[in-house]
């Protein structure tokens, strides 16, 4: 997601330094160009000699160093990337910017850059929360800088509050979010992601083996794009991705409520929840003892959610986008065709789940995507991200005309 893209990352001076330094080797990792600006007290904490070794290339200290001076380096470093991350963002140097000083390379760099500018803050809770601290970042938020939330937790000074630099996969977010087209902006976006349980007793239950990663893809890069993100999810040890409003759910009845309340306000609905055809016709109140069980289980079908939207949606285009999901085995292409007239979608994408590289819980995609108007179309072997970024194209296409 990251190949080719030149980041600029300015360190402070903070004893989260070392989280900067993780940084630096992830984006490399992911492709990245990465150059370094290291302030005069972030050179105290860490040596530049580790940011060098992690990033591949040399890093600047100095407004007026001997070495490159002709090439104005505080110009044309902001010229020469495509996003500057600033973190950890010091209580020092987010008053710098934000009265617009220029009295070392990083902030000289911020003022000359027009490029997205991300700031992390990290420091001590009480000088985060102070007021000065807070107008300072209201301010640059008023530049167009992109701020980060800080982590709430214990402190290196022993105290507890906000101020700890947030992990990398929520910057990388924020990373992405602002290298991404925004041509989702202005829509509302609705996702459904991972299994249903269906309760036998109350310990046991009907599912499947899906992990929700797929759905989770799709909301986080829409998130991404620009579009407002309701994202509805069955059980799933996934976390809630940062800036998707998530609704969490267990049944396939509880999933249905949910997504029929809020579609009509949508202007896309990606179903790819894997929820449950059946569920057991009888909900025991206690568990089901082995002895005089019986061997045989009456199950009832649970609601096809993404039917009932095809017979709302009839021929309007005034209703949301539909686009399907089926994890198959076997003869799919034919069963796919089937589901997507049967259902009245726009889309729908499918993969055989059999396999290893492309079924439930793995890391990697797929898939086939069939339209209305009898296109197919096979991507390729990929992470769910990419994949999940693929199918918003063929949406885009979709909002366009």
């Amino acid at each position: 997601m990251l190949t080719g893209k030149r980041i600029l990352l300015g360190v402070c001076g903070s004893i989260a330094v070392y989280k900067a330094a993780d940084w630096a080797r992830e984006l490399r990792r992911a492709g990245a160009e990465v150059t370094v600006i290291m302030t005069a007290s972030a050179a105290r904490f860490v040596t530049p000699l580790t940011f060098a070794a992690l990033s591949g290339r040399p890093v600047h200290t100095e407004m007026f160093s001997a070495v490159g001076a002709e090439l104005i380096p505080h110009i044309n470093l902001a010229r020469e990337h495509d996003l500057l991350l600033i973190g950890p963002a010091t209580a020092q140097t987010i008053a710098r910017l934000a009265q617009g000083q220029a009295d070392d390379l990083l902030a000289s760099v911020a003022l000359a850059a027009r490029i997205p500018i991300i700031i992390c803050p990290a420091m001590n809770s009480n000088m985060y929360l102070h007021s000065a601290t807070q107008e300072n970042l209201q301010r640059l938020a008023g530049f167009g800088y992109r701020l980060v939330e800080p982590d709430c937790g214990q402190m290196a000074c022993q105290e507890e509050g906000p101020g700890r630099l947030p992990d990398w996969p929520v910057v990388r977010e924020e990373v992405l979010t602002a290298l991404s087209r925004q041509d989702l902006a202005g829509h509302r976006v609705m996702v459904t992601a991972g299994p249903t349980h269906e309760p036998l007793d109350p310990i046991r239950f009907l599912g499947n083996r899906s992990s929700g990663r797929m759905g989770f893809a799709l909301a986080v890069t829409a998130r991404r794009r620009g579009a407002k993100v309701f994202l509805i999810s069955g059980p799933s040890s996934l976390p809630d991705p940062p800036g998707v409003t998530t609704i969490r759910v267990s049944t396939a009845a509880e999933m249905a409520a949910e997504v029929l309340a809020r579609a009509e306000g949508c202007d896309v609905v990606v179903k790819a929840a894997a929820v449950s055809d059946f569920r057991p016709a009888h909900n025991a109140d206690t568990k089901i003892k082995k002895t005089g069980a019986e061997l045989s289980l009456d199950l009832t079908a649970n609601p096809d959610i993404l039917k009932t939207l095809g017979d709302r949606k009839g021929d309007s285009s005034s209703l949301p986008i539909l686009v399907g999901f089926a994890a198959e085995t076997g003869d799919m292409i034919d069963e796919g065709w089937r589901k997507l007239h049967d259902k009245n979608l726009d889309l729908l994408a499918f993969n055989d789940v059999s396999a290893k590289d492309a079924g439930f819980a793995a890391e990697t995609n797929r898939i086939i995507i069939l339209d209305r108007n009898g296109g197919e179309e096979k991507l390729p072997l990929s992470s769910k991200e990419l994949t999940a970024e693929r199918i918003w194209n063929r949406v885009v296409k979709l909002l366009d005309n």
